[in-house]
């Protein structure tokens, strides 16, 4: 059947067709007839969230730093614009050429969350590639995938080609050249995987077979076709010499984070035992602050953005942070340019930060106590104290600063119906402080914000043996810090527990969820991310008609003898280490940062920390 409209007549029917056009400032076109590799990066979510997006924007100037690779950006279109793609027999495009990716030699996904898995599942069936490895031969683009979670990529695993574990700026290009090479002497995709598995970072699902026990456990990852027995992440050495964009692609319409963003520094100092990230991105990578400098001036003169922010886990833990500032501050106030600094620790908000601060545009502070108890607060080891948040409140309204907006979790190992009441007490404390300063703004209010997440447990992590609370233990907690409010200058906004429940089950899934995942999506589940489009009713359908307890994987405390399925995977951490982390959880103990102390956790292996 004939086309009724071409992809250009789609962009007039469709809202925010700018999602759609390319053409923006900075985006890349190349002659594809002097290109060897045409990339697909595709973000499994809309263009707003995708472009806002840092790794994104670094891979995408990376590749096409390439003379002989153009890397092209895909996003999964919103619903307007599905239809009628799908009405008209319009695959899935890149943004730069409008060429179908189906014809590309790569296709790469970033994996940010894990209710974003049939999104990735809807993006393959639009580009219209089989969805499962196995079904794609030599004539297929290969299929990658990237990002936070991967880390445990079971539940995925037989739809990628291949997993790129850790950092993937060195590797990638490793593997852009094996290609070539390939490519060159007759390509075919066996081969071309079986020598791929060979280089650090590249995790080939396909050449690992996975074997359960009767109670459902796994029994055994056995590699085969010379694949490692366990495939270590890659990661970056020094961040002074790698590359890091002098431009972004502009859009042109809004989007979630539209600013310059300057990474500072990778990797995390803290330990905070709920904190995925903080392990699998050590060891702790600094920028120096010349660098950090030339940088951010470059973006915010090829951009023409009037904000950048400092990215990192942790902006206050950044060494020469009170040299680092002045320094952007010098060109900074003459260009009339916002600096903008999340990721803020209490313990890390000094005097001097704050008097620094002071100069630029002010907006709410946000600062993340995660827990409203002393006992839990060391139990998940944030070390903070009651103290140290009371008194950066202080310096906060002291300097000026009427709003601050605090995040916690419900549902974290060991906590009671006592923590929970103790978020709107520490909330209280704050407000206290505000109306007890005798330097606060006069005439004004104050408003402390307070956003409430639910704990998941996560891989890689000192809590990826304990159990997940249930929807309705996690619904009870949020129902009583509610009622423990006292006040209405404390504003309450917390995460739902249906979808925290979903992303426990994916989060520490096996491969037997491969065929959940793509049940689900033909189902119609393909735009879980959003929560008018979420249906856990509906996945909890598919797992019943296919035999699989959710709970199994969500509420179900792992024993530490116990083979994950993510334990052939090595991201550094050792596994000894976060048995230990667990049990100093479960007697409320910290453990010093890794500058006061070094704990042992296996990252020194890159010789960095």
């Amino acid at each position: 059947m004939a086309n009724l409209y071409t992809l250009e007549d789609l962009f007039r029917l469709v809202q925010k067709p700018g999602r759609y056009t390319g053409g923006e400032l900075n985006s890349v076109t190349k002659d594809k007839q002097n290109i060897a590799i045409r990339f697909a990066f595709c973000f499994p979510d809309l263009y707003e969230v995708g472009m806002s997006h840092l790794g994104m924007k670094l891979l995408y100037g990376l590749y096409n730093q390439q003379d002989d690779v153009w890397c092209e950006r895909v996003f999964m279109p919103d619903t307007d614009m599905e239809q009628l793609m799908r009405q008209n027999n319009i695959k899935l495009f890149g943004l730069e050429s409008r060429d179908p990716i189906d014809t590309f030699d790569f296709i790469g996904f970033t994996l940010q969350y894990e209710l974003s898995y049939t999104a990735v599942l809807n993006m393959l069936e639009l580009a219209g590639l089989p969805l499962r490895a196995a079904e794609r031969d030599s004539s297929y683009p290969i299929v990658i995938a990237g990002g936070p979670c991967v880390c445990n990529p079971e539940p995925v695993a037989d739809f990628f080609d291949i997993i790129i574990l850790g950092e993937g700026e060195e590797v990638c290009l490793e593997l852009n050249d094996l290609y070539c090479r390939h490519k060159k002497a007759g390509y075919q995709k066996e081969r071309f995987l079986r020598e791929a598995a060979r280089i650090e970072g590249v995790y080939v699902p396909s050449f690992y077979e996975v074997s359960y026990n009767d109670d459902g456990t796994v029994a055994s990852v056995a590699p085969k076709d010379g694949a490692p027995a366990k495939v270590r992440k890659c990661i970056v050495g020094d961040l002074n010499t790698a590359y890091y964009p002098k431009s972004f692609v502009v859009p042109y319409i809004d989007i979630v984070h539209d600013r310059a963003m300057s990474e500072i520094f990778r990797g995390c100092i803290r330990g905070c035992r709920f904190c995925q990230a903080g392990f699998i991105y050590r060891p702790v990578r600094e920028k120096s602050p010349e660098v950090i400098d030339a940088q951010s001036r470059a973006l915010c003169e090829s951009t023409g953005y009037e904000e950048f922010s400092l990215s990192s886990l942790s902006t206050s833990d950044y060494t020469e942070l009170e040299s680092l500032l002045p320094r952007l501050l010098e060109w900074a106030e003459e260009k009339r340019t916002n600096i903008s600094l999340p990721s803020l620790r209490i313990d890390g908000f000094s005097e001097e930060l704050a008097a620094k601060l002071n100069v630029l545009r002010r907006s709410g502070l946000t600062f993340a106590p995660e827990a409203g108890t002393q006992r839990l607060r060391d139990a998940i080891n944030k070390n903070l104290s009651e103290e140290e948040i009371l008194e950066t409140a202080k310096k906060a309204f002291s300097a000026g600063w009427t709003s601050v907006k605090l995040y916690f979790m419900n549902g974290l190992p060991t906590e009671t119906m006592d923590d929970v009441a103790g978020i709107a007490a520490l909330g209280q404390k704050i407000v206290d402080c505000y109306y007890q300063n005798p330097n606060k703004p006069k005439g004004k209010g104050v408003n402390v914000s307070i956003s409430v997440a639910c704990f998941v447990p996560k891989p890689f992590t000192p809590f990826q043996w304990e159990p997940q609370d249930t929807v309705g233990e996690l619904e009870a907690k949020q129902k009583h810090l509610r009622d423990s409010l006292t006040t209405k200058k404390i504003s309450l906004r917390w995460h739902d527990a249906s979808t925290s429940f979903l992303e426990g089950v994916l989060a520490r899934g096996d491969r037997r969820l491969c065929a959940v995942i793509e049940q689900a999506f033909r189902r119609g589940c393909k735009r879980d991310a959003w929560s008018e489009h979420f249906d856990l009713q509906a996945w909890l359908r598919v797992m019943e008609d296919m035999g699989i307890d959710p709970s199994f994987y969500a509420n179900r405390r792992r024993e530490f003898d116990e083979i994950l399925p993510w334990d052939h995977l090595d991201y550094g951490v050792s596994k000894g280490f976060l048995i230990r982390e667990n049990r100093l959880a479960h007697e409320s103990k910290t453990t010093p940062i890794c500058r006061i102390s070094c704990s042992g956790c296996g990252a020194a292996v890159w010789g960095k920390c």
